[in-house]
């Protein structure tokens, strides 16, 4: 692990990242889910404006989660400001109440999204993959943010 996998691990997205996200953005927008992307808004803990980011929504054991790969990212900065968010496909919103999970909680989580995403999002684990022991998982959990959505 070349990462230091702590609250301050924050990858910024480079230049092929935005691309991607802003394709996927805009498919979301237009009510065109790919694999559970929804745009994920938040209300800025400085400004108070409505920010918004493509995120994959995980269904885990008939539970719902944001994992943030890239770390403490500004929507999970914001996200633990404000304690509400909106999850947005097409013209149908929902207003959540996420409850970040606390590291222990996180492995099994990490893992199921990594089964679904390593394709897209694998890079921004740094050597993580859904094979890696649960002891593992733990050590890094610190450096990804994971949110559960109450039902």
């Amino acid at each position: 692990m070349s990462a230091d996998h702590d609250q301050n691990r924050y990858l910024e997205p480079g230049r092929a990242t935005r691309l991607f996200n802003a394709t996927v953005a805009g498919l979301t927008r237009l009510g065109l889910s790919l694999f559970g992307s929804r745009i994920l808004a938040v209300r800025g803990r400085k400004s108070g404006q409505w920010r918004s980011t493509p995120v994959n929504l995980l269904t885990f054991e008939e539970t719902r989660y944001l994992v943030a790969p890239r770390g403490h990212t500004q929507w999970v900065r914001n996200l633990r400001a404000s304690g509400e968010a909106q999850l947005r496909i097409g013209r149908r919103v929902e207003m959540v109440r996420p409850v970040e999970l606390a590291d222990d909680e996180k492995p099994p989580v990490i893992r199921a999204y990594l089964k679904k995403w390593a394709w897209e999002t694998g890079a921004f684990f740094e050597g993580i993959n859904a094979k890696t022991p649960d002891s593992e998982l733990r050590r890094v959990a610190p450096g990804f943010p994971v949110f559960r959505l109450p039902s």
